[in-house]
């Protein structure tokens, strides 16, 4: 039987590339039909809706924006959503409330499905590369029969054991990251507006202990100026507000993701959701500026 991918934005497309070049027989759709024809050409079948992956496929992944478009895909609240799910396992690789994801495990699980949370870390460079990192929380027999699927699209994966555990440990991850970058980016702020050589800067980092992938990858780009994306500045204010929500809800103190949550605002109000999420710098200058 098919593996079916529903959702070829942009990490979606290169994972399920990756899978169609590593020989997996996939069917894909996407709301967006010319996002298909990559994998057409690399051999997965195109499907004309998500009823047609779901006949097709016994597991099927999904790799969309938000709750609003795992539900459509699904036809959560309709008759078709159990025709769908029944005898599937639906795995759910984006990044939504844990909440959500918890109350979508329970209504899968009723119909007769089973459900899988697979949230990845790594933006689309690595993810053209097959060296995600996967994280996954569902029943045992679920996610061992899921993992060895993951392969062609990451380079490691963990068990974080039951649904929402492993939405949680992305959004741990993601604070990391979303602090990290944005502290980044304010240094070379600084520097600039004291008149230091940006590329000196970088040079100086990349030759220190606090050097990193994520650092030497996003430094070249505030050298640059190239705001080309990787990792949308849109989406790191949407998992900025996620992890917010799932820390208020926990009574947990996060002062620092709280200054990143108003910039990366900030960003997006300016127009600049689309870019990189270094065009966090934008915030950081218009504040300078006013």
């Amino acid at each position: 039987m098919d593996v079916g991918f529903i959702g070829l934005g942009v990490m979606g497309r290169p994972m399920a590339l990756n899978l169609a070049r590593a020989g997996t027989p996939l069917v894909v759709w996407n709301r967006t039909p010319d996002r298909s024809a990559p994998l057409h050409t690399a051999g997965a079948h195109v499907a004309e809706s998500p009823a047609e992956v779901f006949a097709r496929a016994g597991t099927v992944f999904l790799m969309l924006a938000d709750d609003t478009a795992v539900d459509a895909v699904l036809g959560r609240g309709t008759p078709d959503f159990a025709v769908r799910v029944a005898g599937h396992t639906v795995v759910h690789m984006g990044t939504t409330s844990a909440a959500y994801s918890a109350g979508l495990r329970d209504a899968v699980q009723a119909a007769g499905g089973r459900y899988v949370e697979a949230p990845v870390s790594g933006s689309r460079i690595p993810a053209e590369q097959g060296q995600l990192v996967a994280m996954l929380a569902g029943e045992s027999d679920a996610v061992a029969a899921v993992r060895p699927l993951l392969a062609p699209m990451c380079g490691a994966t963990f068990d974080c054991g039951d649904v929402p555990g492993a939405l949680l440990m992305k959004f741990s991850v993601n604070l990391f990251l979303i602090t990290l970058v944005t502290g980044l980016t304010e240094a070379f702020h600084f520097a600039g507006r004291h008149g230091l050589d940006p590329a000196l800067l970088r040079d100086v980092l990349d030759a220190g202990p606090m050097a990193s992938a994520v650092s030497r990858g996003k430094a070249a780009k505030l050298v640059a100026r190239d705001f080309d994306i990787q990792a949308a500045a849109a989406d790191v204010l949407k998992n900025n507000r996620l992890i917010a929500e799932a820390a208020r809800e926990a009574e947990v103190a996060s002062p620092l993701l709280d200054v990143c949550h108003a910039l990366f605002g900030e960003t997006v109000a300016q127009g600049h959701g689309t870019e990189d999420m270094v065009a966090v710098l934008r915030a950081l200058e218009a504040r300078t500026d006013a």
